[in-house]
């Protein structure tokens, strides 16, 4: 099972401290390189990797190590340096080999290991291991799959929460490139974090969850898998009753609220203010920090989040924003480039405890603010009853109950105005942004009732025929 070790440290891992960490192995290991030296690998004599040394992270959000390792991590006040390190399986000796990398970077430059008790400062003694057979086996090894077959590259976990990381990140890429499914194996305690179960989205991925009772099943779905001709595949379409018995009623909520917006190509275009406006509108205060990956690590910044979107165009940017450790919310932009402009399509999620109030009163005029400003196209508002820090456990939940809907002015043009306000609906829509250029908030709901669902598909039936007519 890959294992891995987080140094978290005040100072600036240097040349000198990484030395003294890279020694762990003696000097019999060698070193390689991939991703343009943003990640340094200790690999044996024959070049079989050990250790994954990541490029260190610059963390100045605060709440993340807490977020991502748990509330007992004594993480240093940001800024800090988050330096993870991941073991293979290619060598028992390489989880100690992880947690000796790490213990010397706390020791000479402070801060703490996670998890508690991996750190040690001894030199591991690593045998040789016979080279893989080929060369897109040795680039998925470097990867630190566990297991690796025609069809599926499987990675095991036991982190209590399981992120989208780069390392992840990096997986996924390689996994579909190599025409591969990703299946990562947690045991029941594990959670997802959101931005990575819309990564994990869809087939032919799969978050698979050892049942404590034996055997396996989808942290998703609840169905039964079963390891067949070298993957996880449904077993005879059953659920596993450990994915229902494990479900508990909760008081806590998550409001999510999902929008698109569309701006003409302009030099002077700044990327997620939109976004912004939604997050101090909900919560009073603008989004912590961004990033491509968990931990989220940058200062909320949309000038350099612009400048990022920019140097990938026209390829799409995939980015991520969190927020005050004290008002749990977390956001998902995706920004492309369209034929009617630049879109950005972004979800933001939000999570109350049982003793706090949902503010659905805030969700219309915060969809005049995104009409009026950030050229809204359309925008869904969703309430569950689920976990307030945002996490996923592996166990059935409320399904999501639709609050609002609004369309944006443009498609109300296209569709008509008469026959948008004129829905199958009890509740008439209420007009937003100017007289000359209307959008409409349709109200669904309080997030309680689901017959919400059969009102919105009446809505988007009728705004589809509308359009195409």
């Amino acid at each position: 099972m890959t294992k891995e070790v987080v140094a978290l440290t005040p100072k600036m891992p240097d040349t000198r401290s990484l030395l003294a960490g890279l020694f762990a192995g003696g000097p019999e290991l060698g070193l390689a390189t991939d991703q343009d030296g943003a990640v340094i690998r200790l690999c044996t004599r024959t070049g079989r990797p050990l250790v994954s040394v990541e490029a260190p992270l610059l963390v100045h959000t605060p709440g993340e190590a807490e977020r991502l390792l748990g509330p007992e991590v004594s993480a240093p006040t940001p800024p800090y340096w988050w330096t993870e390190t991941r073991a293979t399986t290619a060598a028992p000796e390489a989880e100690q080999l992880a947690g000796s990398v790490c213990g010397r970077l706390t020791t000479l430059l402070g801060g703490t290991v996670w998890p508690h008790g991996a750190a040690t400062t001894c030199t591991v003694s690593v045998p040789d291991i016979p080279q893989p057979e080929s060369e897109e086996q040795d680039t998925l090894a470097a990867l630190s799959v566990d297991i690796l077959t025609e069809s599926t590259a499987v990675v095991l976990s036991e982190r209590p929460v399981l992120a989208l990381t780069t390392w992840l990140s990096d997986v996924l890429r390689t996994t579909a490139a190599a025409n591969r499914a990703l299946h990562l194996v947690t045991p029941a305690h594990t959670r997802l974090t959101l931005p990575l179960r819309q990564a994990l989205a869809g087939a032919p991925n799969r978050w698979v969850v050892q049942d404590p009772e034996g055997g396996y099943y989808d942290g998703l779905s609840g169905a039964r898998l079963v390891w067949r001709d070298g993957t996880f595949s449904a077993d005879g379409g059953t659920v596993a009753e450990a994915f229902t018995q494990r479900s508990a009623p909760t008081q806590e909520r998550q409001l999510t609220v999902s929008f698109r917006t569309v701006h003409a190509p302009d030099a002077d275009l700044t990327l997620g203010l939109g976004l912004e406006a939604a997050w101090r509108h909900l919560t009073g205060a603008p989004p912590a920090g961004w990033g491509t990956a968990e931990p989220v690590n940058l200062p909320w910044s949309p000038r350099q989040l612009t400048d990022l979107a920019r140097d990938r165009s026209p390829a799409p940017t995939h980015l991520l924003a969190v927020g005050d450790p004290a008002r749990p919310a977390l956001a998902t932009l995706r920004v492309s480039r369209t034929t009617a402009g630049i879109a950005q399509e972004i979800t933001l999620t939000l999570g109350y405890k049982s003793t706090e109030d949902v503010p659905l009163d805030a969700l219309e005029p915060l969809a005049t603010t995104l009409v009026e400003e950030h050229e809204l196209a359309t925008m869904l508002t969703t309430l569950r009853a689920a976990r307030a820090d945002l996490t996923l456990p592996p166990c059935l939940e409320a399904p999501p109950i639709p609050v609002s809907f609004t369309l944006g002015a443009r498609d109300v043009r296209t569709t008509g105005l008469d026959h948008t306000r004129r829905p199958p609906m009890a509740v008439r829509p209420r007009l937003l942004g100017p007289q000359s250029r209307p959008a409409l908030y349709y109200p669904l709901g309080d997030g309680t009732d689901a017959q919400a669902w059969t009102a919105l598909q009446r809505l988007t039936t009728h705004l589809k025929a509308g359009k195409a007519a």
